[in-house]
């Protein structure tokens, strides 16, 4: 079939007309069990009702009037945010790629304000993802996202991850700061290794420089805070959200503590959607189900169970999955076999999950997700990892 979209995407040949809950149905019936989640979007689900409730309330009354206008859903989905963070300011975008350019922006901005505009470059870290967008691809400085986009902006170093004597030793008189993922998403679900986002706290405090965060995948509960680098107990200067902050909705948002936004005065910055009424309903009522009391108790509690399940998988198909690894729901299958294989034969166990860097398979499942949507997931994975064991290695390892 003949189409007219840009063939950036290699799809999969499904499509689907309806969700509910952690389930999507194809237009002839077909059940699958998503844990994909529109790439850690669809936090609370599909059509969940309230956010469906809120988002129908707004379109009755009002859509679009503007920045140039003051909009209560803004002031009050800022207020919350700061209220359970870190931040004292919040700017809103359409998506993880805006909030990040923003933060790029805002590290900038800040020095350049001190009378310091030499201090522009970002220290960013090797298997990154922080967008598509020129800088952030740059930020992100993978060849893959390069190609073919020359000249990368220029502005960022880029030191292994987890190195923190190389992260220092990369500190020069034009640094502005660090940029990072807590847990490296597309790069292979791969979190900062313990101890590691404190000692670059402690380099960025040393040297006068800012610690701008991207949780825009790892960020909104996923893995069991609220925000990741609380698991941590660092406080960023910066920090980029999105995907889950709007349960599906396009909303992104980058939070600054006063101090590191301080060059961000009227005109510096702008967007003509970002924190339309709209999203602005969605995410408080994304916001009224995640502040919930007991919300990340249950997120911490059917982590664990996926976690166990998934490990008594990896022990029956050791020649399939070399290693369970990640942070709350946000959790990768490293393969054995090529993780395009295991993602299409899941498929056909009527399971969706998604790709990553280093051969990693991700579940990200709804942060709603049911301990016996977890035993289901479970049983579809031994399945189709029993279709892909290599000849030699059927069966539990050491039987």
């Amino acid at each position: 079939m003949a189409t007219h979209i840009l063939p950036t995407y290699a799809r999969f040949d499904l499509a689907f007309e309806r969700g509910e809950g952690c389930a999507l149905f194809t237009a002839d019936g077909r059940r699958y069990l998503d844990f994909t989640s529109g790439i850690a979007v669809n936090a609370l689900g599909h059509a969940h009702p309230h956010l469906v409730a809120a988002l129908g309330e707004q379109a009755a009354k009002l859509w679009h009037v503007s920045n140039i206008y003051n909009i209560p859903g803004q002031e009050r989905l800022a207020a919350r945010l700061c209220a359970n963070s870190f931040a004292d300011l919040v700017f809103f975008t359409n998506s993880g790629a805006e909030a990040v350019e923003c933060a790029i922006k805002m590290a900038r901005k800040f020095f350049a304000h001190r009378g310091q505009p030499q201090r522009h470059r970002l220290i960013a870290f090797e298997g990154a993802f922080h967008g598509r967008t020129l800088a952030t691809i740059a930020a992100a400085g993978q060849q893959k996202y390069l190609d073919g986009f020359a000249p990368s902006m220029p502005g960022f170093d880029h030191v292994p991850f987890g190195d923190i004597d190389a992260a220092r030793a990369a500190i020069g008189e034009e640094t502005a700061g660090f940029i990072i993922e807590p847990v490296q998403g597309e790069g292979g679900v791969r979190p900062a290794p313990a101890g590691f986002l404190k000692a670059l706290r402690a380099a960025a405090d040393e040297h006068g420089l800012l610690l701008v965060l991207d949780e825009v995948q790892c960020g909104m509960g996923r893995t069991g805070q609220l925000f990741a680098h609380q698991r941590d107990g660092v406080t960023p200067d910066i920090m980029a959200l999105a995907k889950g902050i709007g349960g599906g909705f396009p909303l992104g948002a980058c939070l600054a503590s006063a101090e590191a936004a301080s060059g961000m005065a009227a005109g510096s910055h702008g967007s003509t959607y970002g924190g339309n009424p709209l999203a602005m309903a969605v995410g408080n009522a994304v916001l009224d189900i995640m502040l919930e009391k007991g919300f990340l108790e249950r997120v911490n509690r059917a982590a664990t169970l996926l976690r166990q399940k998934l490990a008594a998988v990896q022990d029956h198909a050791p020649g399939v999955i070399e290693e369970v690894r990640g942070e709350g729901l946000l959790l990768g299958l490293k393969c054995r076999v090529p993780n395009t294989d295991l993602v299409k034969a899941l498929h056909g166990h009527g399971l969706l999950t998604v790709g990553a860097g280093d051969n990693v398979v991700r579940l990200l499942p709804p942060l709603i997700v049911s301990d016996e949507e977890i035993s289901e997931a479970a049983d579809k994975i031994a399945a189709a990892a029993a279709t892909l064991v290599p000849a030699g290695m059927s069966g539990a390892s050491g039987s």
